[in-house]
């Protein structure tokens, strides 16, 4: 294996034995910490947002479903399926429609108390009560995705999650790894 491939494999590995603080500001902040060291000098865009979804899905138990959907070049309007943690996620959704198309059109993090009160809502899975969807900007002021985090959980999402989700995906894709 290259030395590379061995660094990679460790940091998973002590990432997965890190005990997280309880208090969830502080597990945001030693999270964050942790996916900059994993990601230190990883461009691959790919792997940059398979490493958040899975470090994030696997650090907060009231997360139910993490993943991204990624803007289609091809359409330009429509985001795709990207990486993710969880079941089966819709294949596409279009700006403007439900949560993570709200959340592209806009530009604007969504925080949703009730999905099934939300216009429009996409169910993906009827299991999901609340719901985060945090738009992912890169150097060039570009919207590239939308974070989607979902919860069994109603309200389980809020200011605290919010401004760590939106610090978290300004400093792994708003500059140049």
């Amino acid at each position: 294996m290259g030395e590379g491939i061995a660094t990679s494999a460790g940091m998973a590995e002590a990432f997965n034995d890190l005990a997280l603080p309880a208090e969830k500001a502080a597990r945001y902040a030693t999270v964050a910490e942790e996916i900059a060291s994993v990601l230190d000098g990883e461009p691959n865009l790919t792997a940059r947002m398979a490493t958040v979804a899975s470090m994030l899905a696997n650090s907060f138990d009231y997360y139910f479903w993490t993943g991204f959907y990624v803007v289609d070049p091809a359409k330009g309007d429509e985001l795709v399926v990207g990486p993710y943690q969880g079941t089966l996620g819709c294949l596409r959704i279009a700006f403007g429609r439900g949560v993570c198309g709200t959340a592209a059109a806009t530009r604007q993090t969504q925080v949703v108390e009730d999905v099934h009160a939300f216009p429009g809502h996409i169910a993906c899975d009827s299991r999901s009560a609340s719901e985060i969807v945090v738009p992912v900007i890169d150097a060039d002021g570009e919207l590239i995705a939308v974070l989607d985090v979902d919860s069994e959980r109603p309200a389980a999402f809020d200011g605290v999650d919010r401004e760590w989700l939106e610090r978290i995906l300004a400093a792994t894709f708003g500059r140049r790894a």
